[in-house]
């Protein structure tokens, strides 16, 4: 839990000093927050060169002959370099004013708040985990699965989604510029009425009955479910779907983060499809499969719904899919 926990913070910290610079940035004296900005920029600029350094290296690796280099197991070394250096490359490029701009026309961002500059950088490190994970391969981190114990604990799951939690609320300016109730406000998160829980209750039942439409019908085409994803799956979250409280985590823990970061944080600034493309490929153990198109949906689907009424109702929405999913796996398990 702890070296989960340090996994966040420098991220943490980056945004908080995002949220202090941008603080400090006023109309007549836009440059009063400049050394926080600085800060918060040369430590990610800091991460993604060492990043992109190192996938460089991998890269170089790549072009040496199979004889000599021999991974084991099998690695995708080109891939794991590309998808290490590219995306890094591109999270600096997004320091650079012209490039923000040119964003700027496409979602509603601010190319001057540096608290979306650091937003907009770090939705790279989302693009150079799954092409790690492709370049290591699924079927390897599989394989690794079985020799080792990679399942994600009660525990675990609960402190990476706190710390999600905590990065959505540092993220919006909670301990710099506004206060907790504000924070809150601005992510979305309040208390639903009795309308909005059952209303998040009905879309959560009406996804899992479309997801699993989905899957029929890929299914009749002759798409079928990646088995390499299944077992991938199975070795990181299949303890958690035996017992009531791993489902109930599985649920709750979940929608408290995720929805707090995807739709609370980010939707108001990134909009409705990139947030939902991010959201799904957050999901990097699905690698580009099925699933992956199933969760971008069930994205586009919990985006609509904190548009038209709150983050707190899409985080009912998303608690009540995953544990009736949690639930079926268990009662229908060849389903």
């Amino acid at each position: 839990m702890i070296s989960m926990l340090l996994q966040f913070l420098p991220f943490i910290l980056i945004l908080w000093l995002a949220n202090m610079a941008e603080d400090r940035r006023y109309p007549e004296a836009p440059q009063l927050g400049r050394g926080f900005a600085i800060a918060s920029y040369l430590m990610l600029g800091l991460i993604y060169v060492m990043f992109f350094l190192g996938g460089l290296f991998l890269l170089t690796l790549s072009l040496l002959p199979a004889e000599i280099l021999e991974p084991e197991p099998e690695v995708n070394v080109r891939l794991l370099g590309i998808g290490i250096w590219a995306p890094s490359l591109v999270g600096l490029l997004f320091f650079i004013p012209r490039v923000r701009r040119w964003i700027a026309r496409a979602i509603p961002i601010d190319p001057e708040n540096p608290v979306h500059v650091i937003s907009l950088s770090m939705s790279m490190l989302i693009i150079l985990e799954l092409l790690m994970i492709l370049g290591i391969g699924l079927e390897n981190l599989a394989a690794i699965g079985e020799s080792e114990n990679l399942s994600v604990s009660i525990s675990e799951l609960w402190t990476q989604d706190i710390a999600m939690l905590l990065l959505g609320l540092i993220g919006v300016g909670w301990l710099s510029r506004r206060k907790f109730g504000e924070s809150l406000a601005r992510l979305g998160i309040v208390k639903p009425s009795v309308r909005e829980i059952a209303f998040g209750l009905g879309i959560g039942l009406l996804l899992v009955a479309l997801a699993f439409g989905l899957e029929y019908v890929a299914a009749f085409f002759g798409i079928s479910a990646d088995p390499e994803v299944e077992e991938l799956t199975k070795q990181l979250l299949g303890s958690l779907f035996t017992t009531v409280p791993g489902i109930l985590t599985l649920g709750l823990a979940a929608a408290l983060g995720e929805e707090t970061v995807f739709r609370g944080a980010l939707q108001p600034r990134f909009g409705l499809l990139l947030t939902s493309i991010l959201f799904a490929l957050m999901h990097s153990n699905y690698g580009f499969s099925l699933s992956t198109l199933i969760v971008f949906l069930v994205g586009l689907a919990l985006g609509a719904v904190r548009l038209r009424f709150n983050t707190s109702t899409s985080m009912v929405v998303h608690a009540t899919y995953n544990i009736t999913l949690g639930v079926l796996a268990n009662v229908l398990p060849d389903f």
